[in-house]
């Protein structure tokens, strides 16, 4: 396990660190719970930051026609190159909706575009150094997580060109980060201010899901019984529906989901992997935009495809890149 879950697996959790910022009034499970939260938030916290800034810099002045530009005309070819993509444009989840909306709007093919939407979250570099700091006693996890997810997003593209899937694409009015780049056109001054709405409205949503998810697992890890990890650990596609639920209830952040996954050390190391696949690809938060940018038609077909993706995907990478 990586530095997160090292720190926070033993009883005691006397990490100096956060422990320097728990109220010394707070005796047994309490301090160790605090402990927890202030653990994992501080640990992400600098990835989170670091991501919210790229992906506004990269909504503010990056036009979404250069996106269009260099996606094959065929939707086959269009849907692992939309979604190898992701390795090199660095988006938040927020950003990643309205995006897709912008390039079936310019003409991309639709399959290409949901598949730079699963994946831009998922696979880019930020996400992955995050990974590999929080499992930094895991090697693998950064590279089954990028394994498993680039395929499940070329998978979920290819089967809505099979499903021929478009006309349930109802385009929304889109939203925050729509406004932020329709100001290209108003120059230095407004790719400026679209910049530091994104930034402020991204980093206020992604840190209040980090703070909440941090609390959950806190209380998860202080409250849960030890014989629950151990029914996960025997049965791992349990783990694996329990993990997912909890990443699809918890929203968090792709920047900082690993520090919240590497704290659950009792559970087996692919369930974790499922964690990491699934959030970035389907959560609440993520079904609300959905919703408002393609209509409820698409979230009922698209929602259980990226799952199942997701959820296989993960299964089937996990036991080939991580301990059992």
């Amino acid at each position: 396990m990586g530095a997160a879950a090292v720190a926070l697996s033993a009883p005691s959790l006397r990490s100096p660190g956060p422990q320097l910022l728990i109220s010394p009034g707070l005796d047994g499970a309490a301090s160790s719970w605090a402990t927890i939260v202030v653990a994992i938030t501080v640990q992400a916290l600098p990835f989170l930051l670091l991501g919210v800034l790229v992906s506004a810099a990269l909504s503010a002045l990056v036009p979404v026609r250069l996106l269009r530009r260099a996606t094959p005309s065929s939707p086959a070819l269009a849907v692992p190159v939309a979604a190898g993509a992701g390795v090199l444009l660095p988006g938040c989840e927020c950003g990643s909706v309205p995006v897709a909306r912008s390039l079936i709007q310019r003409g991309a093919p639709p399959a290409a575009a949901l598949a730079f939407l699963l994946a831009s979250p998922a696979i880019n570099p930020i996400v992955l150094v995050s990974t590999a700091v929080a499992y930094q006693g895991s090697p693998g996890m950064p590279i089954a997580r990028l394994v498993a997810s680039l395929l499940a997003a070329v998978l979920v593209g290819w089967a809505w060109i099979l499903l021929d899937d478009d006309a349930r694409l109802a385009l929304g009015p889109g939203g925050a980060h729509d406004g932020a780049r329709d100001q290209h056109r108003h120059g230095g001054a407004g790719r400026l201010d679209a910049f530091r709405a994104a930034a402020v409205h991204d980093l206020l949503e992604a840190g209040g899901f980090l703070v909440v998810g941090a609390m959950v697992a806190g209380l998860v890890r202080v409250a849960a019984p030890g014989e629950w990890f151990a029914v996960l650990g025997e049965r791992p596609w349990a783990a694996a529906l329990v993990m997912a639920g909890l990443a699809i209830v918890l929203s968090l952040c792709s920047e900082a989901d690993a520090f919240v996954a590497a704290s659950f050390t009792g559970v087996p190391a692919t369930a974790q992997l499922v964690f990491l696949v699934v959030g970035p690809m389907v959560d609440l938060k993520l079904m609300v935009m959905q919703y408002g940018a393609f209509g409820r038609r698409f979230v009922v077909r698209f929602v259980p495809l990226a799952l199942g993706a997701a959820i296989l995907c993960a299964l089937a990478i996990g036991p080939l890149l991580l301990p059992l």
